[in-house]
């Protein structure tokens, strides 16, 4: 080697990387550089994939969110565009298959609601509202605390809960609630009439 040729190999060590490409060559990338050398590749990809604009764009950047919890073993091989490209494919598949599914789910529900939803008719729904307003005047007119224990009981409360909620011995409850269905069922026969 004579002295030109190693003066040139000492400024070519000494010298700064010029450009991303420089850097990319190198090894080791910032997450600044990585996305500034990679970004368009893994957005040309996860369009590719998804052709919608919107979706390519949050694959990308959940890419790179990605790249950023797990720096160190990306580049542990020198193939960091080999396993952002691999982690966008992985994110797309994910991302299509929560939409699918999300997708399903909703259909389902929207075909569900429509069985289930019937159409009443105004005679219908009045002649319900009169029936609730007469079970209404008969409980209101059943003594506590038989009234409140018929309603907790069908609420679906243990007999022991009705007496610590209302303040009455457990051995009460069964009898209170049988005189409470009793006292109703005569009431709303009357107003029924």
């Amino acid at each position: 080697m004579n002295g030109a040729e190693l003066i040139l190999m000492d400024r070519q060590s000494d010298a700064a990387p010029n450009t991303v490409m420089d850097v990319v060559a190198a090894g080791r990338l910032s997450l600044d550089e990585a996305f500034v050398a990679h970004h368009r590749v893994v957005y040309r990809y996860a369009y590719a994939l998804t052709r919608d604009r919107g979706l390519a764009e949050d694959v990308a950047q959940e890419v790179f969110i990605r790249l950023h919890q797990n720096l160190d073993a990306a580049q542990r091989e020198g193939m960091l565009r080999a396993w952002l490209l691999r982690v966008a494919a992985n994110v797309t598949r994910n991302l299509l298959r929560t939409r699918s599914r999300a997708t399903a789910r909703d259909e389902e529900f929207v075909t569900g609601a429509a069985q289930s939803a019937k159409i009443i008719r105004p005679d219908d729904e009045l002649l319900r509202q009169t029936e609730i307003a007469e079970a209404r005047r008969a409980l209101n007119k059943i003594k506590e605390p038989m009234r409140s224990s018929l309603l907790l009981k069908h609420e679906g409360l243990s007999y022991r809960e009705i007496a610590a909620a209302l303040g009455i011995k457990e051995s009460n409850v069964g009898s209170l609630v049988a005189r409470g269905r009793r006292e109703f069922i005569r009431l709303y026969g009357k107003i029924g009439k």
